[in-house]
């Protein structure tokens, strides 16, 4: 007797006498090749109506801009060193490096992508509640950024098992990172000692850490603040090492709990006004007992109060659709920090406290964030302690940016360390986590020959040059700060009067603004390209704070940079 047959029996049985007529698998076939190249096609079309327009610069499509890295890698096998399998895999890094920013670029002028990506995500977290690979929705209109949740939820940061996982992390183009922080700041209250400087860490704490219930109901009863397995251990080993550490949560948390008030934007990663004005003097308190700063003349400050009214960084993550009303601007009163005479608060080179700081330090202090100016962390810290202060900030990568823009200056002969007693370095708790703490030396060095070209200062000027070497570009939507500035390496630099002996200039440029590619966010290595020069120092007290990708190469670094801006051609 047969046995009944099976559900794969009976379907194997079915497939294989499905009937498909010729003309059915044409037009399945055509339809299936129509869809596929009707992407490509239309955005091949977008391109050329654009150059048309003058809105892009070249008539042939972005997609073949590939073939150009291929052609400068080629090229490049010359100037390689070392034996044959060496030259092939360096080589090899630089074009999958460039494929992996060709890919990015690609996708983020996808005319498709910017159509329905923002209209999708729009349905998405207005009836599912999803936020995308940066963002988590949480209750009540809350927003909160991807890499602080990880933090919080994720192993102890010092774990061994994380810390070999995390120095494994980088790409076949990219250096791996250095994961361990207590290595990274033990040498830097080293090299601060051998000079007699004290160092306080100061680690801003995370947005869910102290509103755990406006990301889940779950923490409706949180009172403490809430950290990663390894941050206890992370502070008794800093302090064993020597290094004070100010960390501010308990003092945030306990002023959520008696107030009722929220301590951080709603749709923003940073503190509202009212927390960082706490936490600026608690600061103030700590570092008058804990360092004992040397006795100063004080200085009057004023703060005037003003209204501000912006949509937050993780909001602007989201990719919504400009005429969006899920997320509407916040508002907040910051105060500006003025001297007596009613000018705004100034960096002074002099003073003998250097602040180091990331976007936490800049969020009411950096125009172009949205949020004010003038009445950031460090102005308030200033008007707390009734003295002047000097400050290195930078938006992110608060492991090793401002460490890294100090020691430039100490390469360059410019010694930002003397005469200072205390070195405060600010920097979001999340980069414990997530940051490369790499070395950064602190030699003070002899200022290098002028070698490239720089404008005079008060000048602008038109150079012509070609890109011999990019930093990477910001993806919009994907870093929580809408501005972003790229270094850029010029050879054969020719000004409106003819070229320029030597012909070589460092120009920082526009990448990202307003989360908008620039067009130096498109330049590569080989491009011909046309800007309006002027020297840093016309625009370092506006631009220096803003998150910013430097060349690789370290002796590059070390010569004087320019601003410039493109002209497109």
């Amino acid at each position: 007797m047969n046995s009944q047959p099976s559900r794969e029996d009976i379907a194997k049985i079915e497939i294989g006498r499905t009937e498909v007529t010729r003309a059915r698998a044409w037009v399945l076939a055509l339809g299936f090749l129509l869809t596929i190249a009707a992407v490509p096609a239309g955005q091949h079309a977008w391109e050329i109506r654009a150059q048309r327009r003058g809105e892009r610069a070249e008539a042939r499509a972005q997609c073949y801009d590939i073939f150009r890295s291929a052609v400068r890698m080629a090229k490049r096998w010359p100037e390689t060193s070392g034996t044959f399998f060496r030259r092939l895999a360096a080589l090899n890094a630089g074009l999958l490096g460039e494929i992996h920013a060709y890919e990015d670029e690609l996708e983020e002028s996808s005319r498709l992508g910017k159509a329905v990506l923002p209209r999708a995500q729009r349905v998405l977290t207005r009836w599912f509640g999803a936020g995308n690979e940066k963002t988590y929705p949480g209750r009540d209109g809350w927003l909160f950024y991807r890499p602080e949740i990880d933090y919080l939820t994720g192993p102890g940061f010092l774990d061994p098992k994380q810390l070999r996982r995390g120095a494994s992390v980088g790409s076949e183009w990219e250096s791996p990172p250095h994961p361990d922080p207590v290595a990274a700041i033990a040498q830097f209250h080293r090299q601060l000692a051998n000079r007699g400087i004290a160092l306080v860490v100061v680690p801003a704490p995370a947005k869910p850490a102290i509103h755990p219930e406006k990301f889940s109901s779950a923490f409706s009863g949180a009172e403490g603040p809430i950290q990663n397995p390894s941050y206890a251990d992370f502070v008794a080993r800093l302090r064993l090492a020597g290094v004070r550490v100010f960390d501010a949560a308990e003092e945030l948390a306990r002023a959520r709990r008696e107030s009722g008030r929220p301590q951080y934007l709603a749709t923003d990663t940073h503190w509202r006004p009212e927390a960082m004005d706490l936490a600026a003097g608690k600061l103030a308190e700590f570092l008058r007992k804990e360092v004992g700063l040397p006795e100063a003349p004080p200085v009057e400050y004023v703060r005037r109060a003003a209204a501000v009214a912006n949509r937050g960084d993780v909001a602007q993550m989201l990719k919504l659709p400009p005429e969006q009303e899920l997320y509407p601007p916040e508002t907040a009163t910051i105060r500006e920090v003025q001297t007596a005479d009613g000018h705004p608060w100034q960096s002074d080179a002099s003073a003998d406290v250097l602040v180091l700081g990331d976007s936490f330090c800049n969020v009411y202090s950096l125009d172009s964030m949205g949020w004010g100016s003038s009445a950031g962390f460090v102005e308030q810290l200033s008007f707390f302690l009734r003295r002047p202060l000097d400050r290195i900030v930078r938006n992110d990568a608060g492991a090793f940016a401002t460490r890294q823009m100090l020691g430039q200056e100490l390469a360059k002969g410019r010694d930002r360390l003397a005469g200072k007693r205390v070195v405060v370095w600010e920097f979001a708790v999340r980069e414990l986590a997530v940051g490369d703490w790499k070395p950064v030396e602190m030699l003070l060095g002899a200022p290098p020959p002028a070698k490239f070209v720089v404008p005079e200062p008060g000048r602008e000027e038109r150079w012509s040059g070609t890109v011999a070497a990019i930093a990477p570009a910001a993806e919009p939507g994907r870093v929580p700060y809408k501005d972003h500035v790229v270094a850029v390496h010029l050879v054969d630099v020719a000004t409106e009067s003819g070229p320029v002996s030597g012909g070589e200039a460092l120009v920082y440029a526009w990448s990202l603004r307003d989360n908008v590619p620039e067009p130096a966010a498109r330049w590569l290595a080989g491009q011909e390209v046309r800007l309006r020069v002027r020297a840093w120092a016309d625009v370092a007290d506006r631009y220096d704070a803003i998150n910013r990708a430097e060349l690789d190469d370290g002796r590059l670094m070390l010569e004087e940079p320019c601003w410039g801006e493109a002209e497109e051609r």
